[in-house]
């Protein structure tokens, strides 16, 4: 019994100095090595894991410091969860940093199946030209249109009640493709948003519903 109390403390001291990655996806991945030996009570025991995310591969330091918390005393369940605001700040500052918020849409990656019927991004040079005249100096001919969208600064996360914010700045040029598939930039627009997002666990999945306030 002294061995194996032993063992058990000297694993728990060395998953406190290593880094212990777990693969999120191809982009991230989560350090969640203990913090600090757990804290044994009488009815229950605390677990501190760091919640550290990385972009896969790359385990510098994230610029935030995560900031102590508590979870509420409850007992009419087995196990409770809590994130801090950390976890969610450095899971944007990783994304960030790997270009997961750059995307370009364009009308072939866009298809998607829904109900047995593929809905397109379908949207032509013609739509703008009462919007912006400028842009049919250089469509006289409709052409499709793509859209690159890129986040222009890191995005900052809040956690509020039952939900968080996420506050967004970002650029998004529209492109015409020409016949002979080469772009033509026709605008760029700077975007800021700001959003609230709720989380919910779905088939062992964690999926966020989206709300933009502004």
């Amino acid at each position: 019994k002294i061995i194996s109390v032993i063992f058990v403390i000297e694993y728990f001291t060395l998953s406190t100095t290593l880094t212990v990655p777990m693969p999120i996806d191809d982009l991230a991945e989560v350090d969640y090595s203990l913090s600090s030996l757990p804290a044994v009570f009488q009815p229950f025991i605390d677990l501190d894991f760091k919640g550290t995310v990385y972009a896969a591969g790359n385990y510098t330091g994230p610029p935030y410091v995560a900031a102590p918390f508590t979870i509420p005393d409850q007992s009419n369940s087995m196990l409770y969860l809590a994130f801090s605001e950390y976890f969610f700040q450095t899971s944007s500052f990783a994304y960030y940093t790997t270009g997961a918020f750059n995307i370009t849409i364009t009308e072939e990656v866009s298809r998607k199946q829904r109900n047995g019927t593929c809905s397109y991004f379908n949207i032509s040079t013609e739509i703008f030209n009462s919007i912006i005249p400028e842009v049919a100096k250089y469509s006289v001919t409709p052409y499709p249109v793509m859209l690159k969208l890129m986040a222009t600064e890191i995005p900052i996360i809040s956690l509020e009640q039952d939900s968080f914010t996420a506050e967004i700045q970002g650029s998004m040029e529209v492109f015409a493709v020409l016949p002979d598939s080469t772009t033509q930039s026709l605008f760029t627009m700077n975007i800021a948003a700001n959003t609230s997002i709720a989380l919910n666990i779905f088939d062992q999945k964690l999926m966020g519903s989206l709300c933009l306030n502004r």
